[in-house]
C-alpha cells in the first residue's frame, strides 16, 4: 500500500475531475457548484501532493512519472473541454493544450524508451535553460498554479447565482486561463528541440 500511495493519489484526480466536469453541467444548482468548487481545490491539491509522497517515502519510480503526466493531461485537458463546451473560453485554447499534449508525449515515449524520464534525475531535458523551463519546481509550480487559478475563478465566474465582481472574477480566470495556454505552449518547445536527438 505505501509503495503505491502516491499512484493512488495520482489516479484519484481522475476520478475527481470526472465528478466536478459533471457537477458543473448541473448548471441551474448552486450547491453543485459549491461542490465542484471544494473538489478542485482538492483536485489541485493533489497534483502536487502525490509528488511530495512520492519524495518523502522515496517511492518515486518511472511509472510514478508516467502516471503523474498522465493525470496532468487527462485533468487539465477535461477541465479546458469541458469549460469550453459550456461556452466558458474559446475553443483556441483546447485545440492548442490537446496538440502541444499530444506531441509532447509523443516525443517522450522515444525518450522513455532510452531510459529518460520527463522530470527528475533522469529528465530527457539536457540543457540549463530547457531544465529550468521544463523540469524546474519554480516553473512547474507556476504552470500548476495558472491552471488551478484558472479552474477556480472560472467555476467560480460563471457560479449560477449573482453576486459582487463577478465580471471581473471571470476576467481573472479568462486571462490565467490565456496564461497558462502560453505557458503549456513555451514548457513544450524544448521537449520538441531536445527530442532531435533520438532521431539520430
Amino acid at each position: 500500500m505505501k509503495k503505491n500511495l502516491a499512484n493512488i493519489v495520482t489516479l484519484s484526480r481522475i476520478f475527481l475531475v470526472f465528478i466536478v466536469v459533471g457537477l458543473l453541467f448541473s448548471k441551474d444548482c448552486p450547491y453543485s457548484y459549491i461542490l465542484a468548487l471544494i473538489l478542485t481545490a482538492i483536485l489541485m491539491w493533489f497534483d502536487g501532493l502525490d509528488g511530495f509522497i512520492a519524495r518523502k517515502l522515496n517511492i518515486s519510480s518511472k511509472l510514478g512519472a508516467l502516471l503523474d503526466i498522465m493525470g496532468d493531461r487527462i485533468v487539465e485537458n477535461v477541465f479546458w473541454v469541458a469549460f469550453c463546451a459550456l461556452g466558458w473560453i474559446n475553443v483556441a485554447i483546447p485545440v492548442i493544450v490537446l496538440t502541444r499534449g499530444i506531441v509532447t508525449d509523443s516525443l517522450r515515449t522515444l525518450a522513455f524508451e532510452k531510459g529518460y524520464t520527463a522530470f527528475g534525475k533522469t529528465t530527457m531535458m539536457q540543457g540549463k535553460i530547457a531544465k529550468f523551463i521544463v523540469a524546474s519546481n519554480f516553473c512547474r509550480f507556476t504552470y500548476a498554479l495558472c491552471k488551478a487559478v484558472a479552474f477556480f475563478f472560472l467555476i467560480l465566474g460563471y457560479f449560477p447565482v449573482e453576486y459582487p465582481n463577478k465580471e471581473l472574477v471571470i476576467q481573472i480566470g479568462t486571462v490565467c486561463a490565456v496564461i497558462a495556454t502560453a505557458f503549456c505552449v513555451l514548457r513544450g518547445v524544448p521537449v520538441v528541440i531536445e527530442s532531435k536527438r533520438f532521431f539520430e
